[in-house]
């Protein structure tokens, strides 16, 4: 079994080795910088924990006046200014019967802001005509674009190589998880959310366009040049021009990777355009990888997690009685989440019912308020098949879409009104109501 929680201590040796399996500049290979960034996750969990009650306040301010847009935000804008940090969060998936950390992931509050803004390259087509001649060409132009409205940002996932391609779609869980607390806690977050997707890296750690392009201008190393962003990016806006790049003059390697992503980032990219995600023809200064863009309203799964309350579970046994699928997760009072992805089911009252191991799992009790996102089951999800009902599932709200069952036929083949066989005669066939005279004689008319 898999549970995503929030990042540790004692996650850092093993997120370091998974760092230095890609390059990710949310994610560097350096010991130091992850140690801070989980230490100040751990703080941001704690803070949201402290927030559930101010953030609910604020919802229902905003649904008063239909709208949400009031409250997207404002509290991680307020802890910005507090701290000088903008709030992360970072996740870790973990297998529960190795309890071993096989992959991670993150989301980043507010990215940049006023004088630190967002950097990328805006890319528009020039097309240019010649009269005497009777001839045009085309051309595609980059100019640096400077953005400082403090988007969310999502990234640093990465998923160990031996578990990418399980059935349970370990990476589709790690990936949604995000969206799936960012609809729990819109208080945290902006109204526009950005996904930087990196371009092709080859293994040696080379990038065609770096190479080609923003090196001409900044001469490190791609690996020297992501180092020093977790610092500052000061060097990029200062020694990259603002004029428009003619991408023509670049080498057919580099161009050919403008906008693109390696085949290990492909699903990730496909997954975020069927969530709502965009591509504005803006890429990525480093690597050319496409920046995807979505309105934080507009995520289906971010617009369908809703909160709820645990009631009793059932046994993993009853568990095929749980007809809806998703994520469920808690957070409690210090901070400490976590979250599975699990069959379940609602009460008649809206309350989750899940099986004991994923109540384990969680570190749940009945009576807990609980966050759950539905989510279409995987085809290569293991089923459990439905035995008998427990009375926990008695009061089981039907499943969405579902319809309800027809009566079971009695003995002689028809069905009752109270869907109980009908009553046996001595000849072993169901009793027939005997009808008046002139009914019959209509009947037989």
């Amino acid at each position: 079994m898999f549970v995503i929680r929030r990042s540790k201590i004692d996650d850092v040796p093993t997120l370091l080795k998974l760092a230095k399996m890609v390059h990710f500049i949310n994610l560097p290979p350096e010991k130091d910088i992850i140690d801070s960034k989980v230490t100040w996750s751990r703080n941001c969990f704690l803070m949201a924990a402290d927030a559930d009650t101010h953030g609910a306040k604020m919802q229902q301010q905003a649904a008063r006046s239909k709208s949400h847009s009031s409250a997207n935000g404002s509290l991680a804008t307020g802890l910005k200014a507090l701290t000088g940090q903008t709030p992360l969060f970072m996740f870790v998936m973990e297998e529960l019967e190795t309890a071993g950390v096989i992959g991670t992931c993150q989301v980043i509050s507010k990215m940049g802001g006023p004088g630190a803004p967002n950097v990328s390259l805006q890319l528009s087509r020039r097309d240019l005509f010649s009269e005497s001649l009777q001839m045009g060409v085309s051309h595609t132009v980059a100019k640096i674009h400077l953005d400082e409205t403090s988007p969310t940002e999502i990234g640093g996932l990465i998923l160990q190589p031996s578990f990418r391609g399980h059935r349970r779609k370990l990476g589709r869980l790690l990936s949604l998880v995000r969206f799936h607390f960012m609809g729990l806690h819109r208080e945290l977050f902006s109204e526009r959310v950005l996904a930087e997707m990196m371009g092709p890296i080859t293994i040696d750690g080379h990038n065609p366009f770096w190479d080609y392009c923003t090196r001409c201008f900044i001469n490190l190393s791609y690996e020297q040049a992501d180092r020093f962003c977790q610092h500052s990016k000061e060097f990029l806006l200062t020694l990259f021009p603002r004029e428009e790049i003619y991408l023509t003059l670049l080498a057919p390697e580099a161009r050919s990777v403008v906008g693109t992503v390696g085949p290990e980032t492909m699903p990730a990219k496909r997954m975020l355009e069927n969530l709502g995600f965009k591509y504005h023809m803006r890429v990525d200064p480093f690597d050319g990888g496409p920046h995807l863009e979505a309105q934080f309203d507009e995520i289906t799964v971010v617009r369908n997690t809703q909160r709820s309350t645990l009631t009793s579970p059932v046994k993993p046994d009853d568990a095929g009685h749980l007809q809806e699928h998703g994520i469920v997760s808690v957070l409690t009072d210090d901070g400490d989440f976590r979250a599975v992805e699990c069959d379940y089911a609602l009460d008649r009252s809206g309350r989750i019912i899940i099986d004991t191991d994923h109540l384990a799992a969680l570190s749940a009790e009945p009576g807990m308020e609980v966050g759950f996102t539905p989510l279409s089951r995987p085809e290569t999800w293991p089923i459990r098949l439905a035995r008998s009902v427990t009375p926990a599932l008695a009061a089981v709200a039907p499943a969405r879409g579902a319809k309800a069952k027809p009566a079971p036929p009695n003995k002689a083949g028809k069905p009752t009104k109270s869907g109980k066989p009908g009553k046996p005669t001595k000849s072993g066939k169901a009793a027939k109501r005997r009808l008046p005279k002139s009914t019959a004689a209509r009947k037989r008319a």
